[in-house]
């Protein structure tokens, strides 16, 4: 039996540029957490491929795929998961101000992986 991998290459890069085009990740590589999570455009539209994700990847991996309502951030582990082929992602913590409050968050580094 052949992998899902090996089968379906094209459909799962049309989903990888999906995630990269919703994140606009080829005009802008950093993300805080924070920004993520208040950022519902972003998060319905990477929900919105979980189907397309079933169909096309083995998710046995990427709970998210599988069970999000036990996940509590499942948009972010998809993209992680499938983003991590093309990207090198760091986080380290980060700290701000905004209207007074101060917010302490993550960031996250997009790197594209040149090969």
């Amino acid at each position: 039996m052949r992998l899902k991998s090996e089968l379906y290459k094209t459909e799962q890069d049309e989903i990888i540029n999906k995630i990269i085009k919703i994140l606009d990740l080829e005009n802008k590589n950093t993300y805080t957490l924070y920004e993520l999570d208040n950022n519902t455009e972003i998060q319905q539209k990477i929900m919105l491929l979980i189907p397309e994700i079933r169909k096309w990847f083995s998710f046995n991996g990427i709970k998210a795929v599988g069970d999000p309502e036990k996940i509590k951030r499942p948009w972010f582990s998809i993209i992680k998961q499938l983003t991590k082929t093309r990207y090198n992602i760091t986080s380290k913590d980060f700290q701000f101000t905004k209207n007074g409050k101060h917010i302490r968050t993550h960031i996250y580094k997009f790197n594209l992986i040149i090969r």
